[in-house]
């Protein structure tokens, strides 16, 4: 039985590929190597098992029922090795985030650095969407930490908060002149491009409250993927953008932007990480929290 083990890999290899050229090629062996090895199994179990062509090699019908046996002892195995690295790899210390692309940008990547500088043991992976996504994810065991700006509602949850942001409407000081001049009688969320994240997003939430609290609508709305694409749209010239007021703070005061006068002051938001209460990462949460 133990010689025949080496002829099962290369009936089973032969079989996969249907080619002995190619068997020989992944098994690295000879061609002839290879047919020595089919004969002599052939042989022991006085049978045939392939048919011979000039395009390759098919299985006989005793062929296929030792195939189909043999594919499944071999699938066995692959799910042993598996297993086994599965349960090394459970012992490698892993911390999974999620956070948004901005918050990820502005907030987690500068805590990283000195989070992992005291944690090099641990295997950290990131996943970016939304805030109400990464809640989902926490939710369903998918990740451990979330970086949110905090919801109305958040109840079963641990939250540490790291810092307060203002949303805020911005452009280029020539585009408002511009607008000015192009419209001098008329409001300005009237006749200017404002460019805004998608309603899913919690910030695109927050601002939509305003402005029916306000009773203002905007008569042109440009929905953008992504808080960096709408700072750097504004900086173009494109529009006026709603962002973080914290994370283009450096541009406001270059008086590369400025702020919009629609008569709008935004509430403070919170921004902290979060997991689920009694989990076993509050403790990494407290201490990324703290950095």
């Amino acid at each position: 039985m133990q010689e025949n083990l080496s002829l099962y890999h290369i009936f089973y290899t032969v079989s996969r590929t249907g080619n002995i050229s190619t068997a020989a090629k992944e098994l690295y062996i000879s061609q002839p190597a290879i047919s020595r090895a089919i004969k002599k199994l052939e042989s022991n179990l006085d049978t045939t098992l392939f048919k011979r062509s000039s395009r390759g090699v098919t299985l006989t019908p005793d062929g296929q029922i030792l195939y189909e046996k043999v594919k499944g002892a071999f699938d066995l195995l692959s799910e042993g090795e598996d297993s086994i690295l599965h349960n090394r790899s459970r012992e490698i210390p892993r911390l999974r985030i999620g956070a948004s692309t901005t918050l990820c940008k502005y907030v987690l990547m500068p805590r990283l650095k000195d989070f992992i500088a005291a944690n090099p043991q641990i295997r950290i992976t990131i996943s970016c969407q939304s805030t109400y996504q990464t809640l989902k994810l926490l939710e369903e065991d998918k990740i451990d930490i979330g970086l949110i700006g905090r919801p109305q509602k958040l109840s079963g949850y641990e939250f540490s908060p790291l810092l307060q942001i203002q949303d805020t409407f911005v452009a280029t000081h020539q585009y408002l002149e511009n607008q000015h001049q192009l419209f001098p009688s008329e409001p300005l969320q009237h006749t200017a491009t404002f460019m805004l994240l998608d309603e899913q997003n919690i910030t695109r939430q927050s601002v939509n409250t305003m402005l029916h609290e306000h009773q203002m609508q905007l008569g042109h709305i440009l929905e953008v993927s992504s808080m960096d694409l709408l700072i750097q749209f504004a900086q173009v010239g494109l529009g006026i953008a709603c962002v973080i007021k914290e994370f283009v703070q450096n541009d406001l005061d270059k008086e590369i932007l400025v702020e919009a006068p629609l008569g709008l002051t935004f509430p403070s938001r919170e921004i902290g990480f979060v997991c689920k209460k009694g989990s076993e990462n509050q403790k990494l949460l407290t201490q990324l929290a703290e950095i």
